[in-house]
Order: structure tokens, then C-alpha cells, then sequence
């Protein structure tokens, strides 16, 4: 067993050395370039004549295909043609802003990913960092909100991540003001939706505008935040795909790839509440003078005991405390620095007369104290303080007070809040302290089933190209070795050792030792044929003792036989003696005659 440790332990250390060695070769590589460059031709011949076998195998390609509806659609946009056509820059300027940052131009172009793994699908890229960008595009026709759901769709990819900004889009309502070439962040919308994030803020927009029957006013409603973490989507530089779907009964779900990260209702999980409260507090309500809220009062009939002393301190001089022999009355615990020199500048009439700093005085360091000794203060054991009454139930408390309700005079009630306003442009307005944010394949439809279609021929791709792209536990290793030769070795140890071991543990037998193998030590070893023959020896007492053993039942078995059979004869001839003791004795009547005989 000793010896199957010594053979792992060697070979695990062998494999450090290998690791080792080649860790050295390549931190002093710059050693050995004279080396190689004398020995670059002769390389070169073997690398042509060496098999091509230890590269990995291409990754399969994934071959871009423009996506295209197979329903009916109210925009639909994949940015492929190359140009912006059917887009509008605004060329509008931001109220309250300096002028210096208050016009949207900010670039915008139409080029593929810098890390694209898809050769010829392109995208919308905002260009510009900490610039204002507006973009818009009208619709085939105008959405209504009628019996049909609503479903939004596109993708972001942040290539440089994000600091400051969002990527969100805006659903310009439909109104006779609305100018594309004027888009702006004062441009009435009637949803905006996707991501945003600032700081370590990271969020995802629901908002819709929703008028007031009443008032005819705008007011928007957030949806509630998701539960879901959304911090991967903004730094993992991946295309996500972004998904509003807004039904007719109210409902709606909003999903990151394809995945519900949050869903409601509009009339339950919005804020501020679609509708308002049917009572509110009267304004003109006032609370009365002699309106109690103390739940508690003193207690008026509570009377301060007779020994209550409320001048008594709350700390007293220590009567038993000794001063510590060897304190130093007479020494002050600071004294001036000796060895402290006036500054050459110092000007008394500036500064006034010189005093050399103060230090701890050296006298003091040896002894417990120094200067006037006073006794410790302790706590007052009699201390009481400020008496007070104790605190009784308020037999006229009447509760808080709050104003009456009286009915909301701006109440109405809109139990259809998805019928919003009209919208019939899509948009982009936009600040980003980043560069290169990248959208694409824009989609407004009725139908959920086209608006997975069309993620499936586009999202899809790109992510089926990600994934081909990306080389598995495989690729990589092999990669790495291509780099690293010594990595051989490694991963050599790495899988034969394990099965050396298995092998070794599991499949070697357990048998008894030869004398060979014996552990030489100076202490004598018994000899392997002696031990044999005494083994012999004692299987064959063993067994003549068996064989006595049982002679000697048997002896017994007829000893006690014997010994039976002679009782059983004693016993007859006593018996028989005795019937004949029996015989021999005169009857009665015998003695009787025989005893006249003599009388007479």
C-alpha cells in the first residue's frame, strides 16, 4: 500500500515540475530568441510537414437571413437596406437647456455590430456620447386600442456597456401637432418603453399617458418595478430582446429574451392609481380645541413619598478609597520642555512672551499619580432624581383625529384604461453618456404569435451565431494548449491519474505476502518454511487431541454401561437373597408349636 503512495505522490510531483519548467521557459523567453532565430528554417520545415489534427474543429456558421413578418404588422423595421430611409432627425432644440447641449445632434447610423458574428445584419447605432438624440419613423397606419392586444418588440445591444443613459422607445400619440422633425422630449406619447439606467439604477419603463375623462389631462402611470435582476442585460455586451405585450382586458407582461420579467394589471399595478379614490378628507375640516389624543396621562391622584430626597447627587466621592502610597502631591502632571528652544523668529511684540510647550512630567511615569490626590466618584446609591407621577390610561381620550371624508368632487371611474390614446409614430429620444448603442428589428403588431416569428428569425440568429461562436470546454482547452504547450502535460496528469488510481485501488487484490515481500528491518524475521512446518505440526496435535478426546467419550460411554449392568446384577441376587431370607423364617404357627415343645 506504501508503495502505491509513493508512485502517486511521484507522479503528481512530476506533473508540478513539467508545470513549473515551462512557467520558467516562458517568463524568460526573451532568453532564448538568438536560439530560436538560429533554429527558425529548421521550425519552419517541421511545422509543414506537422499534421494539422490538435486544431479544433470549425465552428458550424450561421448564415444572416433579413427576417421577414408572416402577419399582419404596423411597423416593422430590420435596418438592412443599410440607410435610414423612412427615419426623420429631429432638428429640434430642448427648452431649458444651455444652448451648448440643447440641439439633438447626435449621430446616428446604420452599420453592423463591431463584434458581429452575424456578417450582414445591420442596425440603428447611436454614435455620439453625452449628446441628445432624436430619431423617428411613422407607422403603415395608426394603432387604435380597440378588441386586438398590443405588441412591441425590438433588440439592444450596449457594445461599450452603459454609464449614463437609455435606450427606450416612445410611441408619439397621434395629434394634429405632432412633427417628426421637430421630436423633442415635450412630444406627447402614449407609451414609452425599455431600458434605462444611471448610476446603479438599473431599470425597464412601462409608462403610459392617461387622460382624465374629467379633465381632459394628461397624467402618467408607471408600472411597478420588476423583481428580476436587470443588471446582466446592461454590462453583459449581449443583443437583448425587449417585449411589451398589452392586453384588452388590462393586463400585460413585459419580457427580456423571451422570459416574463414582470406582469400586472393597469388598474391594480400602476402608480399613481388610474383611478382616483371615491372619498377624500375634507380640506375645510378642522380639529376641535378640545380634541384629546394623549393615550396616556399622570396620574393626578399619584403623591411624591415623604423620602423621596430629589436634590440628592447622582455621584459621590468614594469614603473608602485610599490614596496609593509613593503619589506625588508636590509634582504638577505637566511640566515645560526642557530641551524646548525659542524660535530665531519669534517677535515678543507679535507674539507675545515665549513659553516652552508643555510635556508629561518624567517624575510621573514612575509613580501611581501625580498632584493633588482626590477620592473617585461612585454612584449614588440614595440617587432618585426628579420625582414623576406615573402614567395612567386618558379616561377621555378620544383617538387621532383626521378629517371627515367627504366625496371626491374629481372622481370618475375608467374601467377600460388599455383604450389609450391613439399613437402612429415610433421614436427615440435619447441622452447616453455611452457611445455605440445598438438597436434593430423594430416590430408593432396585434399578434403574438408573428412578433415571436419574427424574434425567432432575427433575435434568434443572432443568438444561435453567439453560441457557434463561442468555442466549448473543448475548443478552449485546446486553444489554451495551442498557446501553452506544457498545458499537455497537465491535462495528461489530469486525466490519467484518476484512472491509474481507480485502477490501483479498485482493481488490485487484496493477497497475503510472499517472503519476498517482507520489510527488511534489522529485527529478525521468521523463516517463511518454519513457520509452514510449525503450522503442520499443530494441525496434527489438533487433531490427535480430537481423536483422544472421543476415545475417551466412548471409554466413559462404557464405563457407565458397565457400571449399570453390575448394579442391575447386585440388585438381583440382593433381591434374591431376600426371598430366600423369606423362605427360611418359620411361619407363625410353626413358633407357636415349637415353643409348646419346649414348655413341655
Amino acid at each position: 500500500m506504501e508503495l502505491k503512495w509513493l508512485l502517486c505522490a511521484a507522479l503528481l510531483i512530476l506533473g508540478l515540475v513539467d508545470v513549473q519548467t515551462h512557467d520558467e521557459e516562458d517568463d524568460h523567453g526573451d532568453d532564448v530568441i538568438d536560439i530560436e532565430d538560429d533554429l527558425e528554417d529548421g521550425v519552419e520545415e517541421v511545422e509543414e510537414t506537422k499534421p494539422e489534427a490538435s486544431s479544433p474543429p470549425p465552428s458550424p456558421k450561421v448564415t444572416y437571413k433579413p427576417p421577414v413578418p408572416t402577419g399582419e404588422v404596423y411597423f416593422v423595421e430590420n435596418f438592412d437596406k443599410g440607410t435610414l430611409e423612412g427615419w426623420v432627425l429631429s432638428k429640434a432644440k430642448k427648452d431649458d437647456t444651455d444652448d451648448e447641449i440643447a440641439k439633438y445632434d447626435g449621430k446616428w447610423e446604420v452599420e453592423e455590430m463591431k463584434d458581429t458574428k452575424l456578417p450582414g445584419d445591420k442596425g440603428l447605432v447611436l454614435i455620439s456620447r453625452a449628446k441628445h438624440h432624436a430619431i423617428s419613423a411613422k407607422l403603415t397606419k395608426p394603432f387604435i386600442f380597440n378588441t386586438k392586444p398590443l405588441v412591441v418588440q425590438y433588440e439592444v445591444n450596449f457594445q461599450n456597456g452603459i454609464e449614463c443613459g437609455g435606450a427606450y422607445v416612445k410611441l408619439l400619440s397621434k395629434t394634429t401637432e405632432l412633427n417628426l422633425d421637430q421630436f423633442h422630449d415635450k412630444t406627447a406619447y402614449t407609451i414609452m418603453f425599455g431600458p434605462d439606467k444611471c448610476g446603479e439604477d438599473y431599470k425597464l419603463h412601462f409608462i403610459f399617458r392617461h387622460k382624465n375623462p374629467k379633465t381632459g389631462k394628461y397624467e402618467e402611470k408607471h408600472a411597478k418595478r420588476p423583481d428580476a435582476d436587470l443588471k446582466t442585460y446592461f454590462t453583459d455586451k449581449k443583443t437583448h430582446l425587449y417585449t411589451l405585450v398589452l392586453n384588452p382586458d388590462n393586463s400585460f407582461e413585459i419580457l427580456v429574451d423571451q422570459t416574463v420579467v414582470n406582469s400586472g394589471n393597469l388598474l391594480n399595478d400602476v402608480t399613481p392609481a388610474v383611478n382616483p379614490p371615491r372619498e377624500i378628507e375634507d380640506p375645510d375640516d378642522q380639529k376641535p380645541e378640545d380634541w384629546d389624543e394623549r393615550p396616556k396621562i399622570p396620574d393626578p391622584d399619584a403623591v411624591k413619598p415623604e423620602d423621596w430626597d430629589e436634590d440628592a447627587p447622582a455621584k459621590i466621592s468614594d469614603d473608602d478609597a485610599v490614596k496609593p502610597e509613593g503619589w506625588l502631591d508636590d509634582e504638577p502632571e505637566y511640566v515645560a520642555d526642557p530641551d524646548a528652544e525659542k524660535p530665531e523668529d519669534w517677535d515678543e511684540d507679535m507674539d507675545g512672551e515665549w513659553e516652552a510647550p508643555q510635556i508629561a512630567n518624567p517624575k510621573c511615569e514612575s509613580a501611581p499619580g501625580c498632584g493633588t490626590w482626590q477620592r473617585p466618584m461612585i454612584d449614588n446609591p440614595n440617587y432618585k432624581g426628579k420625582w414623576k407621577p406615573p402614567m395612567i390610561d386618558n379616561p377621555n381620550y378620544q383617538g387621532i383625529w383626521k378629517p371627515r371624508k367627504i366625496p371626491n368632487p374629481d372622481f370618475f371611474e375608467d374601467l377600460e384604461p388599455f383604450k389609450m390614446t391613439p399613437f402612429t409614430a415610433v421614436g427615440l429620444e435619447l441622452w447616453s453618456m455611452t457611445s455605440d448603442i445598438f438597436f434593430d428589428n423594430f416590430i408593432i403588431c396585434t399578434d403574438r404569435a408573428v412578433a415571436e416569428d419574427w424574434a425567432n428569425d432575427g433575435w434568434g440568429l443572432k443568438k444561435a451565431a453567439d453560441g457557434a461562436a463561442e468555442p466549448g470546454v473543448v475548443g478552449q482547452m485546446m486553444a489554451a494548449a495551442e498557446e501553452r504547450p506544457w498545458l499537455w502535460a497537465v491535462y495528461i496528469l489530469t486525466v490519467a491519474l484518476p484512472v491509474f488510481l481507480v485502477v490501483l485501488f479498485c482493481c488490485s487484490g487484496k493477497k497475503q505476502p510472499s517472503a519476498a515481500e517482507y520489510k527488511k528491518t534489522d529485527a529478525p524475521q521468521p523463516d517463511v518454511n518454519e513457520e509452514k512446518e510449525e503450522g503442520k505440526d499443530k494441525a496434527d496435535e489438533e487433531e490427535e487431541e480430537e481423536e483422544e478426546a472421543e476415545s475417551n467419550e466412548d471409554k466413559q460411554e462404557e464405563k457407565q454401561k458397565s457400571d449399570a449392568d453390575v448394579g442391575s446384577a447386585s440388585q438381583e441376587e440382593e433381591e434374591d437373597e431376600e426371598e430366600e431370607e423369606e423362605d427360611g423364617k418359620p411361619t407363625s404357627e410353626e413358633e407357636e408349636s415349637m415353643n409348646r415343645l419346649k414348655k413341655s
